[in-house]
């Protein structure tokens, strides 16, 4: 496996698992890169429910702070797209509990506009996505999960994925296969999941 820092001197993009397994041992570099990588979209998402750029801003910095402090335990086999952002919408509904019961925070909150009401239910959208996608994978053996992460993640080929896991292209292709067979049929198997986020999850499959 090559080197984080190598990685980031020849400016190739690190993998998550790589970075959340440096991030288990403390690399601070390791945390700095995934908190630029995934800070925007965290701060969106928590700002399309809160209205306030303090407050997504500070729920944010708690998410990261979460993850810092209990990065020992973290599953670098888990996607961690999806667990930061069902730490996020954890941590900004339990800001919205609160504010209910605020009047200053209830009037920044609450009074909005319809138009943020439609980018909140983007967001809200794209937070179910991640959770039902890593449900899904959560329920792959080690061998198909890494073979998919590969595939899909890396953009790597078949015949790269082989080589690089001693395999052949064929046992590839076909772990391949039953993890897409798996992962559709999960999905189907899915009670929370409606038409429109199934649609949206076609282009993952």
């Amino acid at each position: 496996m090559k080197n984080l820092s190598y990685l980031m001197q020849k400016k190739e993009i690190p993998s998550d698992n790589l970075l959340v397994n440096q991030l288990m041992v403390g690399n601070h570099l390791a945390f700095r890169t995934l908190f630029d990588t995934y800070r925007n979209d965290l701060y969106r998402f928590s700002l399309s429910m809160v209205h306030s750029s303090t407050y997504a801003e500070e729920i944010v910095q708690d998410v990261f702070l979460k993850v810092w402090i209990k990065r020992e335990s973290l599953n670098p086999e888990m996607s961690f797209k999806a667990y930061l952002f069902t730490i996020t919408k954890n941590k900004t509904l339990k800001f919205l509990k609160k504010a209910a019961n605020n009047r200053k925070l209830r009037e920044e909150v609450f009074y909005t506009s319809q138009k943020i009401t439609n980018v909140t239910e983007h967001y809200i959208r794209e937070a179910e996505l991640e959770i039902i996608k890593q449900k899904a994978l959560d329920k792959l053996s080690p061998k198909r999960l890494l073979i998919f992460e590969m595939s899909r993640n890396e953009g790597k080929s078949y015949d790269t994925i082989a080589e690089e896991l001693s395999l052949s292209p064929h046992t590839v292709r076909n772990q391949m296969s039953k993890a897409l067979e798996s992962l559709r049929s999960s999905l189907l198997e899915n009670k929370n999941i409606n038409l429109i986020l199934l649609m949206a999850l076609r282009h993952w499959l």
